[in-house]
Parts: C-alpha cells; sequence; structure tokens
C-alpha cells in the first residue's frame, strides 16, 4: 500500500472515530438517573440581551411551568436573556444558578449532579448538541417557551417529556 494510501485510510478512521464520539450519548452513573431540565432562553427584543414583554411574561410563568419539579441546581451560559429567564424560578425557590461556557454541557449536568435534577436554559446553537448527547433524537426544545424533561438513566433511551410555559403565539 502507498504512502499517500496508507494516509488517506488513517484519515477516513480518524474521521470515522470522531463521528462515533460526537454520536454517542451521555449516561448517568451507575445506580443513579438524572433529571435534565432543557428549555431555550424567553422571547428577546430582536438582536438585543433583554427579554421583551412576551419574553419577561414568560419568565415569570416558568415557576408555575415546572412547580412539580424538585430542581437542585439551574446552569446558563453567561448571557442576559438566559439569566433573566430563569431570575424568577431562582427567586422564588432559592435555586443556585452555576453560569458556565458552553464547551461540554452535558456532561458536566451528569457528573456534577449525578442523581439530581439540574436545569441548562440554553440557546439555539446548544440546546440541538446537549439534547443529542443525552439521548435525544426527537425534536429538541428550541422554541421560546419549549422544555424538554429528561430521564437519563445508566444505560439506554432516555424519557423524554415535553410542555410549554408562558404565552403561546
Amino acid at each position: 500500500m502507498s504512502i499517500g494510501r496508507r494516509i488517506v485510510t488513517l484519515g477516513l478512521i480518524a474521521v470515522s472515530f470522531g463521528l462515533l464520539a460526537a454520536c454517542s450519548t451521555v449516561n448517568s452513573p451507575p445506580g443513579t438517573t438524572t433529571t435534565v431540565i432543557l428549555l431555550r432562553h424567553a422571547d428577546r427584543i430582536p438582536f438585543a440581551t433583554d427579554l421583551n414583554e412576551k419574553g419577561i411574561a414568560r419568565a415569570e410563568a416558568l415557576p408555575a411551568a415546572v412547580a412539580d419539579l424538585d430542581i437542585d441546581v439551574i446552569y446558563s451560559p453567561d448571557k442576559k436573556r438566559n439569566i433573566d429567564t430563569v431570575m424568577p424560578l431562582i427567586e422564588q425557590r432559592g435555586i443556585e444558578l452555576k453560569v458556565i461556557d458552553v464547551s461540554n454541557v452535558a456532561e458536566r449536568l451528569i457528573t456534577e449532579n449525578p442523581g439530581k435534577a439540574v436545569m441548562w436554559v440554553g440557546n439555539t446553537d446548544n440546546l440541538q448538541s446537549i439534547y443529542g448527547q443525552l439521548g435525544g433524537r426527537d425534536r429538541q426544545p428550541d422554541k421560546y417557551g419549549e422544555i424538554a424533561i429528561m430521564q437519563i438513566y445508566e444505560e439506554g433511551p432516555p424519557k423524554i417529556t415535553h410542555r410549554t410555559f408562558g404565552p403561546m403565539p
């Protein structure tokens, strides 16, 4: 086999492993089930960081929409619209907010909170990735007011339920 052909073959093998890694799912540690609640930030003023009137109303409706869920911690990127979306819930329940970088979010949510319930308030550019890494195969919650509640087990696919919060179109 020529050197050029070997390089191409090794390149294809490396790409294949990369694709497999990207498709792998994050599971809960042995003996635990971790609940991950994913939602997109509430409606915002176009091209701005502030919530608009509908977004403020939606943020105020979030605590009622998740009233039946025990939430241990909320994670968010350092974006005003995301933090403003969960602030009514944080103020009502005194839940800890962790502002983090958006790298390795799915893995962090599980490894830092095994057996707990954790919320991620995200953006369209990260929700799809996180949802897929946690085993979601249908549509991620990328519209304003959508929530995906994922029961992440140590093996197998997650159990996923969907709900909405706030004023709907």
